[in-house]
Formats: structure tokens, sequence, C-alpha cells
């Protein structure tokens, strides 16, 4: 046992999580912490606003998957970063938030900048802890890294009281912690695998539908074993895009509202679908009825609480997917199974994605969404890491930059988001010095926190902005246009600020490219600089994001451009 501080005992817990990096903003409350963090050799990244703190931690937490570190303050600070809290739950994201609160003899009593923030955050985190004595404190910390990490991932808070943080005691260590109640790893049931080996067989149509959940896992090397074992096409969610080489012969893309269009026709047309890490949800799969009607559903999945939330599951597969995945793969070898050749399923899958790459039609503006993104891709080194704001260029993204590298591309998609894309981006560089990192953005979003260009400077974490801006609201836009008769009201961002002259401000670098031969040269400075590039590229506001399967409708209404 050691006698120190609360404030000390957090440091000294997070070190030997091995967290090495916090993204915070100081105040009243948790002065004490960061105190401590003075002496400390965890290296402290000051934001401008806290809600980035939490999706930069979040950021941070996908790309490494292991959590990330966010400190705030109590009152405002705390509320601050509930947005970030409740993205990282609803994409299954492992962070640590340790917000600082009014001393304990004043709890309840209305003091100044007192949030109970616990009882505002328990239903968008795995757990919140609220430490009430010194001694608690390393066990906690030990408690929310396990609990974050394990399992399904996912936000936990710490609230510290300031006399806790203050105050001293005799303190332990702990080398383990057991949670009661809490059992995150299942074993998956052989049985279970052995029976989705023989209903992928004796189906016809198969498709392999794989979700996040392969990216938190890690599981890109198995689930393309299986893939090319049994010459299954491979349709993603938009948040398991970069789950599967998407230059791959296999590979169809994401399904759902702005999936891709042979994707979605694949999908309608399958008869048995082997989902890995996937939760169905309504923006992948349209109406949950017909999705499944003349489907068997194959569920594998970490959690047992989604096998047969949204979708009649047929197999259910509970357990990690790499170990799931695994297991299929040894499985499928020792029975000496694998397809040969091509069958009518994949000349049907080829003849589909031929049809759409040949007749669908594409935006005629010279720099129509399609023609800049793919410019990136084609300019962008293959392991570059990449996040998206949340918009139509979320959606264009989507559809026109194939992501080749496992694991290289993120995106708020279970909350959507505005304002993520870009200080997760800071947080993904953060984790991955050696890589590029670019966030997609669009205007409206990036505007949300357009002020971590300071944080991108001035502690050296150069990113790349590439802006299509068409000076509105893009989706909203969209949807007035299509749903609401072409009644237009707040969507014209009025080409305010110029964002050359706001990246310079920050002592960043501005640049407009108005050609895609200007893209192409623009991205490549970008990438030879050592400090943040925001790249303006004017689009045109009247394009629309297509396909789109409208809300309420499946994936057989999907609309097409005309």
């Amino acid at each position: 046992m050691e006698k120190m501080s609360g404030a000390r005992s957090l440091m000294v817990a997070l070190e030997k999580e091995g967290a090495n990096i916090v993204f915070g903003l100081p105040g009243g409350a948790n002065l004490p912490i960061y105190d401590e963090l003075y002496k400390s050799n965890i290296r402290h990244i000051l934001v401008r606003h806290e809600q980035s703190a939490s999706h930069m931690a979040d950021g941070f937490g996908r790309v490494s998957r292991r959590p990330g570190v966010c400190f705030a303050t109590s009152g405002p600070g705390a509320t601050n970063i509930v947005t970030g809290i409740a993205t990282a739950q609803a994409d299954s994201s492992p962070m640590i938030a340790v917000t600082g609160q009014v001393p304990t003899k004043m709890i309840g009593r209305d003091a100044f900048q007192e949030s109970d923030i616990i009882g505002i955050s328990n239903p968008i985190v795995k757990y919140a802890f609220q430490p009430m004595t010194v001694a608690e404190i390393p066990e906690v910390v030990k408690k929310a890294f396990y609990i974050s990490s394990t399992g399904r991932p996912g936000p936990v808070l710490i609230d510290i009281p300031k006399d806790v943080q203050q105050n001293e005691a005799e303190v332990t260590f702990p080398s383990e912690v057991k949670i009661r109640g809490y059992h995150p790893w299942v074993d998956p049931d052989i049985r279970e695998i052995e029976r989705s080996i023989d209903m992928l067989l004796a189906s016809e149509r198969p498709v392999i539908l794989a979700g996040g959940g392969v990216i938190i896992s890690g599981a890109f090397a198995e689930l393309q074993s299986i893939a090319e074992m049994l010459m299954i096409p491979v349709v993603t969610t938009f948040k398991g895009k970069g789950s599967f080489p998407e230059n791959h012969p296999l590979s169809l893309g994401p399904i759902g509202m702005h999936g891709h269009a042979e994707a979605n026709k694949i999908m309608v047309e399958a008869d048995c679908v082997l989902a890995c890490g996937s939760r169905f949800s309504d923006r992948s799969v349209g109406t949950f009825e017909e999705f499944e009607k003349n489907l068997k559903i194959i569920h594998m999945d970490v959690d047992p609480a989604e096998i047969g939330k949204n979708q009649t599951t047929h197999i259910a597969i509970v357990g990690d997917i790499k170990a799931s995945l695994r297991i299929m793969v040894k499985m499928l070898i020792q029975k000496a199974i694998k397809r040969e050749g091509d069958n009518p399923w994949l000349k049907r899958v080829n003849e589909t994605r031929e049809y759409f790459r040949q007749n669908l039609k594409l935006h005629s503006h010279p720099l129509g969404a399609a023609k800049v993104l793919r410019k990136l891709r084609e300019t962008l080194p293959s392991q570059s890491i990449v996040t998206t704001e949340v918009g139509q260029h979320q959606m264009w993204a989507s559809l026109f930059f194939d992501v080749i590298h496992p694991g290289t591309f993120f995106s708020s998609t279970g909350l959507g988001t505005m304002g993520w894309g870009f200080p997760a981006a800071i947080g993904a560089k953060a984790a991955r010095p050696d890589v590029p990192v670019v966030d997609i953005a669009g205007e409206g979003s990036f505007n949300m926190t357009e002020n971590s260009l300071a944080v991108s400077v001035l502690d050296d974490l150069p990113v790349i902005v590439f802006l299509l801006n068409n000076f509105s609201l893009g989706m909203v836009a969209q949807w007035q246009r299509t749903f609401y008769d072409r009644r237009m009201i707040g969507i014209d961002l009025k080409n305010c600020p110029d964002y050359v002259k706001l990246a310079e401000s920050y002592g960043a670098q501005g640049i407009r490219a108005q050609s895609i031969d200007e893209i192409g040269k623009a991205v490549q400075t970008a990438l030879k600089s050592n400090i943040a590039t925001v790249i303006d590229i004017p689009i045109d506001p009247q394009e629309d994001v297509l396909p789109f399967v409208a809300p309420g409708t499946s994936l057989k209404d999907m609309i097409l451009p005309s």
C-alpha cells in the first residue's frame, strides 16, 4: 500500500493501464487532477471544446482498439462531452471519460457548476462510476478499462468529486478485477458454427454481411478466408465499410439507405446471409419485415442482446467475431471444403455489378462527388486512415471512396454526429502518427468543430480536411427537395467563412481546389506537409446522393439516378 492523493492515484492507475495520451480541458473541479497530470508522463492535448475531447478520444480508441481517455470539469464541462459519449456508445467505441465533480458535501445542493453527470450519462455508457473515497480510485480505473475494452466495447464514465481528488489515503493497485454479473467473453458454440456451414453450403444465393463488429475484433483475414473458400459475395453495413477490401472481386460494398446499387440488388435476391457483427439497423436494411422475407439469417455477434432484436435469426452464434470466424475457417479446412470456379450465383453477382458500373448515371458537374472522391482515392496511399463528418459527403464516401486496406475507415454511423470527423481524425493521428489521416468533410459539419485546427497545429497532429463545399446543409437540402416540395429553409450557409483564410488564421495550410487536377495536386501537397491542411472544394449545391432508399421503404425500393 502507498499513501497518495486521489488525483495522484488516478494518474498512476491510468499509467498502469497504458494510457499515454489524454484529451481534455481543465476547470475548477478537476484542477487537482491537472496538477498531478503536470507531474506525470502522460501527454496532455488541450482541446478548444470538451465535445471535441470526447471525439478525439473516440477516434483514438477506434484506431488503436484500446480506450481513448478524455478529461472535463464539472457542470458544463461534463455536459459538453455527453454527445461524444453517446456517439461512442452508439458505435461501440472504447472510451474513458473522467469528469471533475463538486465536493462530496455539496453534491445535490445545486452548487456552482454542479450537474448530475452520472444520472445524465447512465443511458449512454456501459457503466458510470463515482468514487467517494480515495481508496476506491485504483479499482474503479481498472474496472473502467476492463469494461470499456471487453465484449462489446463502449464508453465508461468516472466522475470524481474535488475533495476526493485532494484527499490522501493508503491505496492498493489491483492487478486484476472481477465484476459481479459482468461476463463479456462467451465461447462460440461449435455446433452452431457447424450448422451455419451446412446452411451456407445448402443455399443457392448466399451473402456475407460484414458489420462494424468485424472491424472492432480485427477479423479481417478470417472474413476474407471464408469468403474466398466458399466463394460468397460480401456486402457490408456502412459501419462495416473497410472490413473487406473494396477492390476484391467478391466485394459489393455497403448496403442500405445510401448503399451501392449492386449491393442492395444482390442483398434483395439472396436466400441466406451470414451476418458478422451487424445489428441490422434501419439505415442498413430498410423495413425489418421486408428484409427478412425469404431470407435465412445466421447472426454472429459478441452481444447476445443484438440476436433477434431487429431480425428473426435462424442460427445464432454468440461470441467474439474473430474467434467465431476463426473456428469456422478451421472447420472448413478440416472438412476440406473449398468451392472452386464460377457458379450461377457468382455469375449473377458479376453481371449485376457490371450492369450498374455501365448504366448508373453520375452527376455531370466537373466536380461531381464521384469524380472528386475517386481522385482522392487515387492519390491517397491505401493504408491512410480516413474519417468522415456527417451529411451528403459521408454518403458519397460510402458510394465512391473504396477502402482497400481493412480497418482504415471510420465514421459516426449510429448517432450520426455532425462535427465528429475532424476531432476524431486528430485522435486517430495521435494513435497512428506514422500514417496520413484524412477527414472527408462537408462545411456544415466542419463548422461545428473547426476550432480543433488549433489543436492540430499546436500539438503537431497534422491531418487533412478534404472539404466538399456546397455552401449549404446538403443532406437537409436534399430531403427538402425530395420530401418537402422544395420548401427550402435553414440550409443556406452563404459561403461563410472563407475556409482558406480560416485555415491560415490557425497557422494551418489552406488550399482551394477548383478542378480534378488541382485536387490531385492539393492532396499531394498536403501529404508532404507537416501542418494541417484544409482543401476547400466547391461542388454543385444541387447534387443529390443517389442511389437512395427512402425511410420506411425496403432495399428493393431503391431510387436510382435518372
